[in-house]
């Protein structure tokens, strides 16, 4: 073992645009604890927290919006144009990223962790991490896929030139996953890659998938089922179609399991089943210590106590283990009383953005609030790891 004791440390890096999110998605559904140290220097520059005044001190005013954030795309311009000042960026943001990213990993209570960052092998944890993971793709699906993000492809291919050649990076890796394919083909790759790390180690196990069973006693109100036994299971790409038919039919919107697949990459579901029947589900992120629902659907005759508390107290065991500092829950502004009481009854709270006082939070639900919906919150810590000034 490296420098964490009892931890397993995979420093997952590569150049833009090669999938390493996606990577990293994946190996968080196969049981290990990630971090997302491009996300943790978003948040170390929010308003309030560490690194906002020095950034704009160094940068002028020019790179804040209207409402006073760091405006990521403006910022970006500025780094990707001059090198000297994604250095300087960089300096500004690495001491607090790095004592964030220590304490993450100290209290992790996963065995294996993940550490996603493009500048992993030029930064201080290169000699810190027990292996080396780098994902890779071609030079025209790099191009492709910044593009399809908003760039033109003169400025993907300005920025491509600006980082480290992704062979230096390919020179230094333990396990190379190959990204050019579609997200399932990515999967197969990473749960091939995570089950030679098990040989190899004797601890990385895939996360369990075994369902919470919960027994329903009291008699349900009018106009809901009756219903003996409430199970939540943990999605996967071996059920994505179920997902998506749960999705398509709940929503009103057709999806597939293709697009499922796709959203593996970003979040993670939980389906409710009653009585062996499904009857709903929940999509969700935990990211950089936010957790946000943006799906919350349940068929009209399933909206029981039991279902809601099942669904929301499993989102609430996952952002634990995530080390997630508070949860926010988009929902529908028809959701019947009864059950908007059960999310009273669990803590939540109705909020509006305006109510929100920390600013990453705040950005973080604006970010994610679908439109029409109505924001309810918890906090889940007490304790913050990015502290307000």
């Amino acid at each position: 073992m490296g420098h964490w004791p009892d931890k397993y440390v995979i420093g997952l890096t590569g150049n833009l645009a090669m999938g390493k999110s996606l990577v990293r998605r994946m190996l968080e559904h196969l049981g290990a604890y990630t971090i997302d140290a491009g996300g943790l220097a978003y948040q170390a520059m929010a308003p309030g927290a560490p690194a906002y005044k020095p950034v704009i001190q160094t940068f002028g005013t020019w790179v804040l919006d209207a409402e006073n954030r760091v405006d990521r795309a403006r910022l970006a311009a500025v780094a990707f144009s001059h090198p000297e000042a994604l250095t300087r960026q960089q300096a500004l943001t690495q001491p607090i990223v790095s004592r964030a990213i220590d304490t993450l990993i100290g209290r992790a209570r996963h065995n294996v962790v993940v550490l996603e960052a493009v500048d992993l092998l030029e930064g201080e944890f290169a000699d810190k991490v027990d292996a080396v993971w780098v994902v890779n793709c071609s030079a025209e699906n790099q191009v492709a896929r910044l593009v399809k993000s908003g760039l033109s492809e003169w400025e993907a291919r300005k920025r491509i030139n600006l980082q480290n050649p992704q062979q230096a990076k390919l020179d230094r890796a333990t396990v190379v996953i190959q990204n050019d394919g579609s997200p399932e083909h990515a999967w197969v790759v990473v749960q091939e890659a995570w089950h030679k790390l098990g040989e190899q180690i004797g601890r990385a196990k895939e996360a369990e998938a075994e369902a919470k069973t919960i027994a329903v006693e009291q008699p349900a109100a009018s106009g809901l089922m009756e219903v003996k036994e409430i199970r939540i299971l943990r999605g996967a790409p071996k059920n994505a179609e179920e997902i998506a038919g749960l999705i398509t039919e709940l929503s009103g919107k057709p999806v597939s399991r293709m697009d499922v697949m796709y959203a593996f990459g970003q979040k993670s579901y939980l389906i409710a089943q009653a009585d062996g029947r499904n009857v709903g589900l929940v999509g969700f992120q935990v990211e950089n210590l936010i957790t946000r629902v943006d799906e919350f659907l349940l068929k009209r005759e399933a909206m029981l106590p039991a279902v809601i508390a099942g669904l929301v107290e499993e989102v609430e065991a996952s952002s634990k283990e995530l080390q997630s500092e508070i949860g926010f829950f988009f929902l529908a502004p028809d959701l019947p009383e009864a059950a908007l009481e059960v999310f009273a009854g669990l803590g939540y709270m109705g909020q509006t953005l305006e109510l929100i006082k920390v600013p990453a939070w705040r950005e973080a639900a604006r970010e994610s609030q679908p439109a029409g919906t109505v924001i309810y919150a918890k906090k889940l810590r007490e304790d913050r790891v990015l502290k307000p000034l």
